[in-house]
């Protein structure tokens, strides 16, 4: 007996908004996560797919210039197929799913196919234009209708063609969309319906995204313009008097960072211990709000131990410290993470007379930690803690190791240490409390392995110099881009958060062009934006 098909998986289609990582609405993110794939267009920006929950199929439509796009009936199909196979899926399409994004095709295609389906919608550009780059679609003495109107219609469209007689007599704002390559056509035709030639145009490219570009011109100049900038998409046109407002209410690339694009080297945490998901990246959030493109390379991969024996039997003793000593944000999700598993068994571990006992590995409560004193290394990794409700009784006033063993040598003697620490590092905190004669165990609680390769886009982008900043977090990350870019980190600036990460740079033969005052993401961020030529907010 066959069994029966699977019942069908729902289809969200989600909008994505302009381009702004931050547009997308809560409800599209919440379906982001629940979805088993995820099909997204060009225009969405990728940061997005970190929404995405670990394991799901993400599927890239294609792009203009960088490999094949995917007809729409090849999307329809895709997107039967994997409901089909009982599958929550995703559809992400930049903007608005049913303004000018032919939603409609897909959904006509899911219902016919009995595929239940829900639309979330999204910012669009038109509207998006409005905050972004200070042109108010509406006005209040200028334009008390806007109008959303295809640059571009389809040939086999039913029903009569746009009237341009009744656009160039519409008493508000014309937004055109898809209006690149036919600019002569509807300028021309607006004008000889009666619109003024002087009538002001606003040219918009990548409306939110950090590159964003605003162009101001006229009616009667604009297929010109077009053809003269050989302009391409994503583009909209704002047609009416509110274009003229741009230059007094834009704030978007007025940021201090805003044209400026920064190379994040953070690494990959292979998986979150403790909150199953992936939460947001502040750093990145921070130098986007300045304004600044964010791009992602990973230096290093954060790993769980291979074997979490000897993690166990440290947790398994955590009475016997007196500290519990962490030097990163990594070392915190790992350690915790483990301790608020259910693990269950037991182990033979040593015991304070210098035999063995058995001990249950059941330990999932933060009561174990009770009568421990604890030490961050800086106010990133006492932040963590802070997540998992935990206060750090000692953070040292400068973010290294030595300023930590310093502050926890003065009154080490005889007291016990466990350090939780990564595979590989310096020996500075274990070599200066032990000589300070206090009783010091490490336990290895993640891995940090180099990443193989770099993202071949990425590189392509630094090879052409066309990267501005790159940031170093730590000698391991220094060394690994050393390794996967070469001389080509020449053509950009490099910016570092510490003194002993420039001198690994400087090892390395690379000049840092910034350092942090500060050691943390935050001063990284100060650092880029005292360079000369830049200022701070």
């Amino acid at each position: 007996m066959s069994s029966p098909d699977p019942q069908p998986g729902k289809v969200y289609l989600v909008g994505a908004g302009p381009g702004d990582p931050g547009l997308i609405t809560l409800r599209g993110i919440q379906c982001l996560w629940q979805a088993d794939a995820v099909l997204y267009d060009y225009l969405v920006n990728p940061r997005l797919l970190t929404h995405c929950r670990p394991g799901a199929e993400l599927i890239s439509l294609g792009k203009h210039g960088g490999g094949r796009l995917w007809s729409q009936e090849e999307i329809n199909g895709a997107l039967v197929r994997l409901a089909r196979e009982g599958k929550t899926v995703a559809r992400l399409k930049g903007g608005d799913p049913v303004v000018f994004a032919r939603g409609v095709e897909e959904i006509e295609a899911l219902t016919a196919a009995g595929i239940p389906f829900e639309i979330v919608p999204g910012i669009t550009a038109a509207l998006a234009a409005g905050s972004y780059a200070g042109i108010p679609i509406t006005h209040r003495e200028l334009a008390s209708a806007v109008a959303l109107v295809a640059g571009h219609e389809d040939g086999g469209k039913e029903g009569p063609p746009l009237d341009y007689a009744r656009l160039a007599a519409f008493p508000g704002t014309l937004v055109f969309y898809m209006g690149v390559t036919t600019a002569a056509r509807w300028s021309a035709a607006l004008i000889v319906a009666g619109k003024p030639p002087q009538t002001p145009v606003a040219v918009i490219r990548r409306v939110s995204f950090p590159d964003q570009k605003t162009w101001q011109t006229t009616l009667g100049e604009v297929a010109a313009f077009v053809a003269r900038t050989k302009l391409r998409p994503p583009v909209i046109f704002v047609v009416g008097e509110v274009a003229s407002l741009a230059p007094t209410l834009s704030w978007f690339d007025k940021r201090p960072l805003f044209g400026q694009s920064v190379l994040v080297t953070r690494p990959i945490v292979v998986r979150r211990w403790a909150a199953g998901q992936i939460p947001p990246d502040d750093f990145a959030a921070r130098l986007s709000e300045l304004g600044a493109e964010v791009l992602c390379q990973p230096a290093i991969e954060i790993r769980p131990p291979d074997d979490w024996s000897a993690v166990d039997a440290a947790l398994a003793r955590l009475r016997e410290f007196d500290w519990l000593v962490f030097s990163s944000a990594n070392g915190v999700d790992s350690l915790l993470g483990r301790l608020l598993q259910n693990v269950v068994g037991t182990l033979r571990v040593p015991s304070l007379n210098d035999g063995t006992r058995s001990v249950p590995t059941t330990h999932c409560d933060l009561r174990a930690l009770a009568g421990v004193k604890i030490a961050a290394i800086g106010s990133a990794t006492a932040a963590r803690l802070a997540e998992y409700h935990l206060r750090a009784d000692l953070v040292p006033d400068e973010f290294r190791a030595e300023a930590l063993a310093e502050s926890l040598a003065a009154d080490a003697r005889g007291k016990r240490f466990l350090l939780a620490r990564a595979s590989r590092g310096r020996e500075v905190l274990a070599e200066t409390l032990t000589a300070a004669g206090a009783i010091v165990e490490q336990v290895v609680v993640y891995q940090s392995v180099d990443v193989e390769s770099a993202d071949a886009e990425i590189a392509a982008r630094l090879a052409a110099g066309r990267i501005d900043w790159i940031t170093v977090t730590s000698s391991a990350i220094a060394r690994s881009l050393a390794r996967l870019f070469g001389d080509e980190l020449r053509k950009t600036k490099l910016v570092s958060i510490s003194p002993i990460t420039s001198a690994t740079l400087r090892e390395l033969g690379f000049e840092p062009a910034a350092e942090a005052k500060e050691y943390t993401m935050e001063g990284v961020v100060e650092g880029i934006c005292r360079f000369p030529g830049r200022q701070t907010d």
